[in-house]
Parts: structure tokens; sequence; C-alpha cells
């Protein structure tokens, strides 16, 4: 059996710089990958199939079956698989849990069938399932540009901890195209945060909560009537939490570990739907789920 871990994401800036003519968005971000997982696991079979222990979780629907059948496509290779997955990325929070499945299925099938693609042949392919799915075969601290498919790996090692908080609003399946089309041009940007805290990092420096930015913010916020979900991290730190991603997802990113199982235990006392998570380093695909 091969077991490949497929991390979740953070963004610690996304700024939409502008609308392309292939009809995506233009962006500019450093991306994070987090200590919550999903975990694959690959056996050999005489058939495709998947199985997962998340009943709304579709196979049918979902990022990993592509991937799987163009990994055969681009290959010609005709080999079954079994594939289980321990879903433990919530579904549609902004958290990247379909594109980090999907890069994981091709990691897995190319160990699996021996196929011996290069990592430049498994971008190509990443590429063409979902503009996030590329940064997934490297995981760590990047930066991405263009629709997101061009990835600049960041030797950095980040020691933070996220305070993750999943409200209970209603997320149409189609919603980030949706809040994508709410975008407009007061909420473009240039890149200077990304450029910035891309110096900062290089630097050695401390993140900070002022360094964050996410252009999806005020539009998430809005749409899904967040604002109340974030006063439930506290009066000290709603002012600090950002929407992963497109969202609903919200996080709180903290150094201090205490700190963030105090917030974690007091959001998790309320019934709500939280999670702890350390950031992970680059190629450091041993995430724990907390």
């Amino acid at each position: 059996m091969i077991t490949v871990p497929a991390p979740a994401k953070i963004n610690l800036t996304l700024e939409v710089i502008g609308r392309r003519a292939d009809g995506y968005h233009e962006i500019d971000s450093i991306v994070q990958t987090i200590g919550l997982c999903d975990v694959l696991h690959f056996e050999a079979a005489d058939d495709l199939t998947f199985y997962s222990q998340m009943p709304q979780w579709s196979a049918a629907e979902s990022l990993s079956l592509r991937a799987a059948n163009r990994i055969r496509e681009v290959t010609g290779c005709s080999r079954g698989a079994c594939i289980s997955i321990e879903k433990n990325i919530p579904l549609r929070a902004g958290l990247g849990g379909e594109s980090s499945t999907a890069a994981a299925t091709l990691i897995g099938l190319n160990r699996l069938w021996n196929l011996k693609l290069t990592h430049e042949s498994l971008a190509k392919i990443a590429a063409e399932l979902g503009s996030d799915v590329p940064f997934f075969l490297y995981g760590g601290t990047a930066r991405i540009r263009g629709r997101g498919e061009i990835v600049t790996p960041l030797s950095v090692s980040l020691l933070a901890w996220v305070v993750l908080l999943i409200p209970a609003v209603n997320v149409p399946p189609d919603k980030t195209a949706q809040l994508y089309s709410l975008v407009r041009p007061e909420h473009y940007s240039d890149g200077t945060a990304t450029q910035r805290l891309a110096a900062r990092l290089e630097r050695g420096a401390e993140i900070g909560a002022a360094a964050l930015y996410n252009a999806f913010d005020a539009v998430a916020t809005d749409y899904f009537g967040l604002e109340a979900w974030r006063q439930q991290f506290g009066p000290s730190e709603a002012g600090k939490v950002h929407v992963a991603g497109s969202g609903p997802g919200l996080f709180l990113l903290l150094p201090d570990k205490q700190r963030a199982e105090q917030i974690y235990a007091a959001l998790r006392g309320q019934g709500l739907n939280a999670c702890l998570a350390p950031l992970l380093r680059l190629d450091d695909r041993d995430g724990a789920v907390i």
C-alpha cells in the first residue's frame, strides 16, 4: 500500500491583479500548507475505484477521479487502483481540499503504477485540473502567480499555528466562481502586499497580522455573512481573522501555541466546527490532524 497525505492550505496573501483575456483572474499569492490533512491510500486493483468515509464527498464529481483519468490518458496506462480517501478537510471551505487530493492522486498513482513521470510532467497535468493543484505538488510555503499555475517554492520554516473555524453557512458548489464574479476593480491590487511578505519571509522575520491580506475578505464576508463568525474568536482577535482562500472558512494565525490552543478550546466549547493545525514546511507531507 502507498499512502500520501493531502494537506489543506491557507493564503497568507491573495491579491487579485485583474481579469485575464481567457476569463480567469490574474493573482499573486503566498500559500501555506497546514497540518490538517486528507490521507490517500493506494492499492493495486483490476479496476479504478474510490472510497471515502465522508458521505458528502462524491468520487464522480471529484478532481481526484479527473486526475486519475487524466494520468491514464497521458501515459496510456490501463491499470487499476483502489484509492481510499480519509477526508478530514471540510468541503468547499476555501482550504483547497479537492485540489490537494487531486495532486496526491497524481503522486500516488505515479508511484503505484511506476510511471516515472517527472515533476514537470505532473505539474502540467495538475495545471489542466485546476488552478490550485500545481501548488500541492510542492506544499510548504510558495508564491503562486498567473491563475495559480506558476509556483515558486519559498525555502522558509515558519513556526506558527492556525486556528480554523468553519462557519455553518450554505456553500453552493460553484461558490468560487460566484465570488470571483463579485470581485470589482476596487478589489484589485498590484502584488505589493505579496512582494512585501515574501521579502519578510526571506529575511526570516515574523509574519505579523498586518502582513496578511486577502482580496476576498470583504467580498466573502458580505456574501456569507461572516462578521458574526469572526467575532467568535474574541474581541481582541476578530480583526486579525481572514477568510481561507475564497472562504467561508476563517483562520487566525498565531505564533504562540498556548494562545492558539486557548482560542481553539473556546471555539470548540461553543460547539463550533474548529480545528487547530501547525504550518507545514516544504515537502513535509506528514501533517497531523488535531
